[in-house]
């Protein structure tokens, strides 16, 4: 058996999935082997083009496939908790496409689940198992730049006003904090250590009623201040800035898929380069095995404290804008 490949199944072969399989054909002893959609017709396409050796007309088929190993949950943001709960009431381990669920109720229903059913459960934050995230941390522990003071970042494009993608429907947790706003929340947690103590919000909701930019300012206990906006309006830079008494670190655009980044000191200006061997979900893939094989119930480069955490900020950054969703 140490011969047989890591099998997994895919619920909801869109765009993120496509990115999961393409990083999936880089993991030597993993293979995708199901697929399940909505769409009979998207499934066997997706399928037929990245070697899915199986295809089930429902999310209900996958699930109980004994030959599936671990399922990607790759649906709109809106129904991550319902397929989440679908796997778990299976025994089937998963890794969930971010955000894990719309809001913090969801997320603690789901993490009591995953414990008290024994199965594996992790909110899928690609970022945070990138090589060059690694090399940031060494730095950082190091104290190469001092004291933390202040960070700022930016993650923003020109979407298509196509109102009914899920990017601007609400009725698919549209808009840019679940989607794009969880990235430079989840880096300066992960920066800091901690959870913010304050912070300061100001929005702007489109015509559907979901923030189309959203800038905000976090406070931490220990002093630091995290400042970030995502939007759909306009093409930032969107890179990332750790700058302490003692010089700075930029993560290269676009931070949350980087494989360079740069330390800057008094001293030397030094960046490193990590490319990544696909598209770069394959480590999150590889770190979720690794979990599961080692009989964890949570990873430890994306704790359910930390998913739990970024959701409890989230909702009351949407409070805070009059962002609620019509299913909420």
């Amino acid at each position: 058996m140490a011969n047989k490949k890591f099998n997994w199944g895919i619920i909801g072969p869109g765009r993120i999935a496509q990115q999961f399989a393409n990083g999936l054909k880089v993991v030597e002893d993993a293979a995708l082997y199901a697929v399940a959609s909505t769409s009979a017709e998207r499934g066997a396409a997706f399928a037929q083009k990245n070697g899915g050796e199986k295809i089930h007309d429902s999310y209900e088929a996958l699930v109980a496939d004994p030959e599936v190993d671990a399922v990607y949950v790759a649906t709109p943001h809106r129904y991550h908790f319902e397929n989440v709960m679908l796997c778990l009431n299976a025994g089937k381990p998963i890794l969930c496409e971010k955000p894990l669920t719309v809001n913090a109720v969801e997320t603690k229903t789901l993490i009591e689940t995953s414990q008290t059913k024994k199965t594996f459960l992790m909110e899928a934050l690609w970022t945070r198992c990138l090589p060059i995230y690694e090399e940031i941390r060494q730095w950082l522990d190091a104290g190469s730049i001092g004291d933390i003071k202040y960070m700022s970042s930016t993650f923003g494009f020109v979407a298509p006003k196509a109102e009914n993608d899920r990017w601007l429907n609400p009725e698919l947790a549209g808009g840019t904090l679940l989607d794009m706003g969880i990235y430079p929340i989840s880096v300066s947690q992960w920066v800091t250590g901690q959870e913010p103590e304050s912070f300061s919000v100001q929005a702007i909701l489109g015509k559907t009623g979901v923030d189309e930019l959203t800038a905000v300012t976090l406070k931490y206990p220990n002093g630091v201040v995290s400042q970030f906006n995502s939007n759909f309006l306009v093409k930032n830079t969107n890179d990332f800035f750790i700058y302490g008494t003692k010089g700075h670190i930029n993560i290269h655009p676009n931070y949350w898929g980087a494989s360079n980044a740069t330390l800057v000191t008094e001293d030397q200006e030094l960046t490193i380069s990590k490319p990544l061997a696909g598209g770069g979900f394959e480590y999150q893939t590889m770190e979720s095995m690794r979990c599961i094989r080692a009989g964890l119930l949570e990873s430890p480069k994306m704790t359910h404290a930390e998913s739990l955490a970024n959701m409890e900020l989230m909702d009351k950054i949407r409070a805070e804008i009059g962002l609620k969703y019509p299913f909420e």
